[in-house]
């Protein structure tokens, strides 16, 4: 992995992205809308499935998740979402992955660029930083009131088919290939293993600290990316961030 604890990367957002609940659930509700299209049945639609996990997860309400799965099952009237994916860099040369799920291109495209230029980052070509970020599993179960060892829980994961388990006081992290993430987050959970989040995530392969002088301005352009309706994810390759 990157080498660095990811989990405690966000966790300094993480009240921040709380006090925003209302917007989450709204992405959410368009990620949901846009996988239940291929099929309303979580059973058979893995990526329905795996974005309804995650609504769970931050305690989206059955009602929001079941009024996007019938939204889209009922959809008549031809509403549609592009999946596009903006690539660029950051101040400070910090490479920056923006996913946003799209009914107006031009709009998205503009609004994109604009928090990229205004802060002092830079939209690059298709590819120009996606190489840097590796597609894995991530799930998180944190450490406080669990009665299990970390050598039990790293064989458990890894037998289950993960690919690392890094530990901190906090919590144990692991990642597995994005093919395996299914398995392994069903084996840990029928193993009584609670996860704080469990999703397929864009990990850096190497990561970087912003200068001291830049981390203002990363922060403005950020939270003007997530403040987006049509920004879904935001994936950096900062430290700490």
């Amino acid at each position: 992995m990157a080498g660095h604890s990811k989990w405690k990367n966000i966790q300094g957002r993480k009240n921040a992205q709380d006090s925003k609940r209302a917007k989450v659930f709204q992405k959410l509700a368009k990620e949901i809308f846009v996988a239940a299209k291929a099929g309303a049945d979580i059973s058979t639609n893995a990526a329905l499935r795996l974005v309804v996990d995650k609504a769970k997860a931050v305690n989206m309400p059955n009602d929001n998740i079941k009024r996007a799965i019938d939204k889209a099952a009922g959809n008549t009237a031809g509403e549609h979402y592009d999946e596009i994916t903006y690539e660029g860099y950051g101040p400070g040369g910090i490479a920056v992955l923006v996913h946003t799920l799209t009914d107006n291109r031009n709009r998205t495209s503009t609004n994109v660029r604009v928090a990229f230029n205004k802060n002092g980052g830079s939209l690059g070509e298709t590819g120009s930083v996606a190489y840097m970020f590796d597609r894995k599993g991530y799930i998180v179960i944190e450490r406080a009131d669990l009665e299990v060892d970390e050598d039990t829980l790293m064989l458990e994961a890894i037998e289950a088919g993960a690919d690392d388990v890094e530990t901190s006081e906090e919590a144990f992290e692991v990642y597995t290939e994005a093919s395996a993430f299914t398995d392994v987050k069903d084996a840990l959970s029928e193993a009584g293993y609670a996860f704080v989040t469990a999703e397929l995530s864009m990990i850096p392969q190497v990561s970087n600290d912003i200068p001291e002088d830049k981390k203002e301005q990363f922060e403005r352009m950020i939270d003007a990316l997530e403040d987006d309706d049509d920004v879904q994810e935001v994936y950096t390759n900062a430290i700490g961030y």
